[in-house]
């Protein structure tokens, strides 16, 4: 497990977009060999996909062997819909580079067999050679995707019931009002996250922290789903400033010393973690 601190939100993002493409470059994918990477919706990745577009635009990057699969998808919600995570990825960050649509998962909420879509998603991941790295982001309940508070820590991708706290925090992106936001959700598993090559986890703001503290200082607990991470060979936490404030001041100490990663997807530091 290792833990990046940084100042601010938009130098984690910078370190998380920097690290995604090193790993791409460094993959070198091709026409017979393509990269799988596993993608977050919500606020915290928009710096991230900011930066990696900026990658392409520049011809840093290329994501034309890139297949991609998404965290998750809310119920009902048409997927045309301003608040749609097929809306969100689309307008935030795969119309902005040379991704291929055939190469783009994102589950379907409005499937006629809910269980089968998750299972066909799960074969999708199986066929493509299961994911090199996911990213992720987590609630302040600690919870990764929509694995809420609860969730078994081997669970694959599934229909779930959205916790309260969940549909409060989103009502944002729904005018405010609760009865807009969908209670349910098609996610990937915490299991089917544990199974990536390698996990980064994107954890910023004060509102965050005692969701870090949780993931970094406690043990495993499915009440705190992003706490199975711990147990992951190759688990990376980027962070700011404000999301360590719950944690003790000599475990910020011992991650702290400034990490780089290089073009060529090194992480170099005096120390890096556990």
């Amino acid at each position: 497990m290792k833990l990046i601190i940084l100042e601010h939100y938009s130098q984690a993002s910078e370190w998380a977009a920097k690290y995604i493409r090193n790993r791409i470059i460094q993959f070198n994918p091709g026409p017979e060999k393509y990269f799988t990477l596993g993608l977050p919706t919500g606020s915290t990745p928009l710096g991230c996909y900011k930066k990696l577009i900026e990658y392409y635009k520049n011809g840093d990057l290329s994501f034309k062997y890139v297949k991609t699969f998404n965290m998750d998808e809310y119920v009902g919600l048409p997927r045309d819909h301003p608040e749609s995570y097929h809306s969100f990825m689309w307008n935030n960050f795969f119309k902005h580079i040379d991704i291929h649509p055939e190469n783009t998962h994102i589950l379907d909420g409005n499937a006629v067999d809910l269980q089968a879509e998750c299972d066909a998603f799960e074969e999708k991941i199986k066929a493509a050679g299961g994911i090199e790295l996911f990213v992720g982001g987590i609630g302040p309940d600690g919870h990764i995707a929509f694995n809420e508070p609860g969730s078994s820590l081997v669970s694959r991708t599934r229909v779930k019931t959205l916790a309260m706290d969940t549909i409060l925090a989103n009502a944002r992106f729904f005018d405010g009002e609760l009865t807009k936001v969908p209670t349910m959700a098609l996610t990937v598993g915490v299991g089917t996250v544990m199974d990536a090559r390698e996990v980064m986890i994107l954890i910023t703001g004060a509102h965050k922290a005692f969701a870090l503290y949780k993931a970094i200082e406690e043990g495993v607990n499915h009440m705190w789903t992003v706490s199975a991470f711990q147990q992951h060979p190759r688990t990376v936490f980027v962070c700011d400033e404000d999301a360590t404030l719950e944690l003790k001041v000599k475990t910020v100490k011992y991650f702290k010393a400034p990490p780089q990663v290089n073009r060529k997807g090194y992480i170099y530091s005096t120390n890096f973690g556990i």
